[in-house]
């Protein structure tokens, strides 16, 4: 019996959260002249948990079936008439109501913990009604078409791909590559739509840093091509370097959190060299951006990343660097793993760190040391861009600042394996 009133009490709570929410955005509103409020959201709940209960207690489903249809039934019809009063076209809180009632009754037939979670999720969508809708109207169709596309991808594409290796080496598993791919272009489609719901044009620091989440190397590019294409005082073009370093920064915070979600295991490893440069290159990077004119500044061009083309030459890349290096790993030893590391790192640093981490066969050490290799290279492939687009103001700090990141990398490297 304890237990049952809690579980009771539960439901309550779930009405009462969700009809606080509800009650508050119609609280202009006089009593008598709204379909639900706080009370009515409150009943609803403790309505589906009483229905759940005696489901239990006479053994017999029909009960609670019955009590939601009828729920349903009068529930819809009292906010058809308030709809019809008001003038106004909307079900949502015939579907909250819904919810809490059916919340409600898996709070008393199956887990508390579960119906209070879904019940905390439901007030928040409810709550951010305004949020949604103005971040939706700044999206496009192109993005949200992306966003069916990641959908279409994860659910339907990859559960059918063969989940083995299709090379006589292990390194193409046509399952492990699309999911990598998809999940690179999924982080990268989430720092997209910061980008456009948050807007860049606040100046270079943020520009950097959000443009970063998606390519640090496209960051670099835009603006070492700023900074040649336009007559910007020197204290400009250092700023323009200097978010280029917070960028390379960000890239690095990106490659490790792409390591814990994969490999974790390696985290440890990579952890205090990749840490070390990235301390490098934002501490540079703020010290040169501080005091910018970040107004005379134009935003880092923002490409969607979960366009097709990119996305198939991205898994292509990733599928060839992880046959190549699985293969090389076979006929020419570990000491291939760093080669193919570095030549993937000076095209794409997520095809290094991918490819890498899938060479199971090789010791940990090993793959750490590869990854902080491609890392390294791609350091260098971004300085080698700014210095063929830019001019010797923008390159030569950037090129000081990548050269003390590396160093600083390789030291805590060696200090940790020494």
């Amino acid at each position: 019996m304890p237990d049952l009133i809690l579980r009771l009490m539960t439901a309550l709570s779930i009405g009462l959260l969700v009809g606080l929410e509800r009650g508050w955005r119609e609280q202009v509103d006089p009593d008598g002249h709204r379909a639900a409020g706080i009370r009515t959201f409150a009943i609803a709940g403790l309505s589906g948990g009483v229905l759940a209960a005696l489901t239990v207690a006479l053994e017999t489903p029909l009960i609670f079936a019955a009590g939601l249809l009828a729920f349903t039934a009068v529930f819809a019809w009292f906010h058809a008439l308030e709809a019809k009063r008001v003038e106004a076209f909307s079900v949502t809180s015939v579907v909250a109501g819904l919810c809490v009632f059916a919340l409600g009754g898996l709070a008393v037939l199956g887990d508390q913990v579960t119906a209070a979670a879904g019940a905390s999720g439901l007030a928040a969508l409810l709550a951010s009604r305004e949020l949604l809708h103005a971040s939706l109207r700044r999206l496009t169709w192109e993005e949200l078409r992306s966003a069916l596309v990641l959908a279409v991808m994860t659910m339907i594409i990859l559960p059918i791909l063969p989940n083995r290796p299709l090379d006589p080496w292990g390194g193409f598993n046509p399952h492990e590559v699309w999911l990598f791919t998809v999940l690179i272009a999924a982080i990268s489609f989430v720092g997209y739509i910061a980008v456009r719901t948050l807007g860049p044009k606040r100046g270079l620091l943020v520009s950097g840093i959000f443009g970063a989440v998606i390519s640090s190397t496209a960051v670099t590019a835009s603006f070492a091509r700023m900074a040649a294409a336009q007559a910007l005082d020197a204290g400009l073009i250092r700023s323009l370097s200097g978010a280029s370093a917070l960028a390379a920064a960000v890239s690095l915070l990106r490659v490790l959190s792409v390591i814990l979600v994969i490999r974790p295991t390696l985290l440890a490893g990579v952890l205090g060299p990749a840490l070390a440069a990235a301390s490098v290159f934002a501490l540079s990077g703020l010290l040169m951006t501080f005091g910018a004119h970040a107004h005379t500044a134009q935003a880092t061009p923002a490409r969607n990343p979960f366009e097709i083309k990119p996305l198939v030459i991205f898994g292509g890349l990733f599928a060839a660097f992880s046959t190549l290096s699985a293969a090389s790993l076979q006929v020419f030893g570990t000491a291939s793993v760093f080669v193919s590391s570095i030549l993937a790192g000076s095209v794409d640093a997520d095809v290094a760190v991918l490819s890498a981490m899938r060479l199971k066969q090789s010791p940990d050490a090993v793959i750490v040391l590869a990854i902080l290799a491609a890392l390294a290279a791609n350091a260098t492939m971004r300085f080698g861009l700014a210095a063929t687009l830019s001019p010797k103001r923008f390159f030569l700090p950037l090129g000081a600042i990548t050269a003390l990141a590396i160093t600083a990398g390789a030291v805590v490297a060696w200090l940790q394996w020494g």
